[in-house]
């Protein structure tokens, strides 16, 4: 058993195909499958049943693969030991970030953390929560910052900060005109929603306890793809939408003027710092760690009577 075998597991388990696999590993595909083979038969089992077309992962094959994982991991944190007691602050961050906290809170840290730490290269995707998770499992990240709890027995979550929900309403709405807005009282046919596989999509749904049945009564139903959208449909075309406390902070006088607190308990979302438990470069993680928090209005650590939590 060698080490680029293990490689080449992982890589077939996720493309599903060898040919792809052999691609992302820079070599041929008879080579890997080789490879491959020659472990199956070292071991005595069949890892990918490659009579299915896409090939399945047979169920012993799928323990091999969890070990190769941590196998793998258990590598790379031999390999940083050296790092870790040099420099805490060498080396490179892979970081995941969801669509709806990247353009609000990255502007935040980003050009400090490279200042204070140069030669750290921190290299940033936009990612949605489901894919984030994969690459977190998959060691394609090391990093991200995603509205938590997961419940993912792998990973590892530490909580940054805790952000507001509020609404955002527009001037024809009922709510306008309302101090304080309660979930029950917002009309299904005037709140405007991200599109599927937006953690905050579930979350606005879960805070307002719509049905889809109910969304889809509308002769229009538009899905937006970006927070902005959402607050240019309310300035445009009314109605409301939910927005989470960051993306309110630059909002101009006038956009800041539709914003309208939820009646205690507040619906909250918690922000977390989450990397794989066999994640190694501990110190490294605790460098952004402490950046974020340093860059963030201290009413974003207060989580006194934010008593619901949305998740």
């Amino acid at each position: 058993m060698t080490i680029n075998q293990l490689h080449y597991l992982l890589a077939v388990a996720k493309l599903k195909n060898f040919s792809k696999a052999a691609k992302d590993c820079h070599v041929s595909q008879p080579a890997l499958s080789m490879q491959i083979k020659q472990l199956e038969d070292e071991m005595g089992v069949t890892i990918f049943d490659r009579s299915r077309n896409p090939l399945v992962i047979t169920s012993i094959g799928q323990k091999i693969l969890a070990q190769a994982k941590v196998a793998l991991y258990e590598l790379e944190k031999i390999k940083d030991i050296s790092k870790e007691d040099e420099d805490e602050s060498i080396g490179e961050i892979r970081l995941g970030i969801i669509p709806t906290l990247a353009p609000y809170l990255l502007p935040l840290f980003i050009k400090d953390y490279s200042q204070k730490y140069p030669k750290v290269k921190l290299n940033v995707r936009e990612l949605t929560t489901d894919e984030i998770i994969k690459a977190l499992e998959n060691n394609e990240l090391d990093m991200a910052l995603m509205a938590t709890p997961l419940y993912h027995s792998e990973l590892i979550e530490t909580p940054i900060f805790y952000e507001r929900m509020l609404a955002y309403v527009g001037s024809d709405s009922s709510l306008y005109n309302k101090e304080y807005v309660l979930a029950g009282e917002i009309d299904p046919k005037e709140l405007w929603l991200l599109e599927e596989g937006h953690c905050l999509r579930t979350q606005m749904l879960k805070l307002c306890e719509l049905k889809k049945q109910t969304l889809t009564e509308n002769n229009f139903n538009f899905q937006a793809g970006s927070i902005e959208t959402l607050i240019r449909l309310v300035d445009k075309y009314q109605g409301i939408t939910i927005l989470p406390e960051l993306a309110t902070l630059d909002l101009r006088a006038e956009a800041k003027a539709k914003l309208r607190v939820f009646k205690a308990p507040v619906p909250t979302r918690e922000v977390s710092l989450v990397h794989h438990q066999y994640y190694p470069r501990k110190k490294l993680k605790e460098t952004l760690e402490v950046s974020i928090r340093e860059s963030l209005p201290q009413s974003l650590f207060e989580k006194e009577g934010h008593t619901l939590e949305i998740v």
